[in-house]
């Protein structure tokens, strides 16, 4: 498991800012909340880390919803690439 140091910084911009609740329904607030989740999951994603490096991280939001985050760091700040709510495999592994 891949450890996040605190604190978290986020980068948010035209490209990423709100991209997700479009997509998804989950805000910009949510998912950072599930970087605080003090039994958040974290793996690497060698599959899709061809140009950079990203990882998946499998976390819970204060109103208990539970999300499934893809996300790089650059220059220390966390950029989230996609948001969504976990499915039924993935909350096995979360749980």
């Amino acid at each position: 498991m891949k450890v996040l140091r605190s604190p978290l910084e986020f980068e948010w911009d035209k490209g990423n800012s709100g991209k997700n609740f479009q997509t998804h329904n989950v805000t910009d607030g949510e998912y950072e909340e599930v970087f605080f989740d003090p039994n958040k999951k974290v793996a690497r994603d060698a599959p899709h880390s061809k140009g950079e490096s990203r990882d998946i991280l499998l976390g819970q939001t204060k109103k208990s919803r539970l999300l499934f985050v893809v996300f790089t760091v650059r220059k220390k700040l966390v950029r989230v690439i996609s948001a969504r709510d976990l499915n039924k495999k993935e909350k096995k592994l979360y749980l």
